[in-house]
This record gives structure tokens, C-alpha cells and sequence, in this order.
């Protein structure tokens, strides 16, 4: 039995666990950090975080176009970082613990 630790329980076992705590954890915490990316608070820092972007961009010299150009670019960075937060809050962890539990049934059956 190479596969049981000193806890008693197999590796899968324990997987199964910690599989288990991650998944009832997880979207708790991807909550927490859409709602953190997406306060008013957050809207505020990054619009001050873009004025201080842009104007270092004109001070190095930048011409107006570019200058703009950068800093679309930089706050489409965080949309971005957003998005895929919100995407992987909503589909990617609900898909998965649907083929989760669709796996456990058909397992029972058998």
C-alpha cells in the first residue's frame, strides 16, 4: 500500500479533499477580486494610474498621438485582466464542476 500516507488515506483520497476545499474556495476568492478590480475605488485608481501614465509618456517627450495611443493600450490591459477574471469566475469553474458532478453520477451507476 505505497499509496496511503501516514494519514491513513490514499492519494487519490486525499485529492479528492483537496480538490474538494479548492473548489468551494475558489469562486469565493474570484468574487473577492472581480469585486476589488471592479469598485468604484478600483475605477478611480486606475483612471488616476492613466493620467499619471499618460502625462509621464508627454514629459518623456511623446508626441499627443502616441501618447494616447499607450495609454488606451496600458487601460485596456486591466479591462483585459478583468474580463478573463470574470469569464473564468463564470464559465470556466461552473463547466467544470457540471462535467464534475455529471462524472460522480454516471460513476454511481455503474
Amino acid at each position: 500500500m505505497s499509496s496511503e500516507r501516514k494519514t491513513g488515506r490514499t492519494e487519490p483520497e486525499e485529492m479528492k479533499e483537496i480538490f474538494s476545499i479548492f473548489s468551494a474556495e475558489l469562486p469565493g476568492l474570484i468574487k473577492n477580486i472581480l469585486n476589488s478590480v471592479f469598485s468604484e475605488e478600483a475605477g478611480k485608481n486606475m483612471g488616476k494610474a492613466a493620467v499619471a501614465y499618460y502625462k509621464e509618456l508627454k514629459s518623456g517627450g511623446l508626441p499627443d498621438e502616441v501618447a494616447i495611443k499607450l495609454t488606451e493600450e496600458y487601460m485596456r490591459t486591466f479591462t483585459s485582466l478583468g474580463n478573463i477574471l470574470k469569464n473564468a469566475g463564470k464559465s470556466g469553474w461552473s463547466q467544470r464542476e457540471k462535467e464534475g458532478k455529471q462524472g460522480r453520477s454516471s460513476d454511481e451507476e455503474e
